[in-house]
């Protein structure tokens, strides 16, 4: 049983991600805590954002090494970026469809487990991040105060990928089961063309 605990919280996160409304936009943020929660609640109040931050800490335990922490390191500094980007106005027409391409890239890495250079992954992790963090700051609430919003994003970010790589690393003591490293890969491609053909 305690073999099957990450893949047991995985679908666990997920269902919380399901029974919350996509991208809440309206939370009572105008003072510091209302902010850090809503910035903290973001990432996980959406599918998409929830399964891609997962999936940059399980394809870091495949690559190994420093992409442990480099994966998710430009991850956060990237989002941040983004995030900031999106608080100020600069309308980028094509995120949503960014975000899509990260899903379809993750889940195309981690079902091949792609093992490119810790540079062009980071990048790729980056640019990821860059949509998933614009996303989050132009759906900032009003009122937030948007350094204590920044704050609640990046630590739930950086727990979602603690929990990938966490998971990961679990899952790979035992090559049985480390295939479903691979299936949540073919997971990711699905539902992204589930979005893709059925956008909400």
């Amino acid at each position: 049983m305690k073999r099957h605990l990450p893949l047991l919280s995985l679908v666990g996160l997920i269902g919380t991600a399901v029974s919350a409304s996509a991208h809440p936009a309206q939370f009572h943020a105008v003072d510091m805590g209302g902010a850090a929660q809503a910035g903290f609640l973001h990432p996980l109040s959406g599918l998409d954002h929830l399964l891609v931050m997962v999936a940059v800490g399980l394809w870091a335990v495949q690559i190994g090494g420093r992409a442990l922490w480099i994966l998710p390191c430009s991850f956060v500094g990237s989002m941040m970026l983004g995030g900031t980007i999106g608080l100020c106005g600069v309308h980028q027409p094509f995120v949503e469809h960014g975000i899509l391409a990260s899903i379809v890239l993750l889940g195309v890495a981690l079902g091949i487990a792609w093992r490119p250079s810790k540079l062009v992954a980071a990048l790729s992790v980056g640019a990821a991040g860059l949509c998933h963090g614009y996303a989050h700051g132009s759906e900032m609430p009003l009122g937030a105060l948007p350094m204590m919003f920044f704050v609640g994003m990046v630590v739930a970010t950086s727990l979602l990928h603690a929990f990938g790589v966490g998971g990961g690393l679990l899952l790979n003591k035992n090559p049985k089961i480390a295939v479903a490293v691979r299936l949540v890969g073919l997971f990711l491609i699905a539902f992204a063309l589930y979005d893709f053909c059925f956008p909400v």
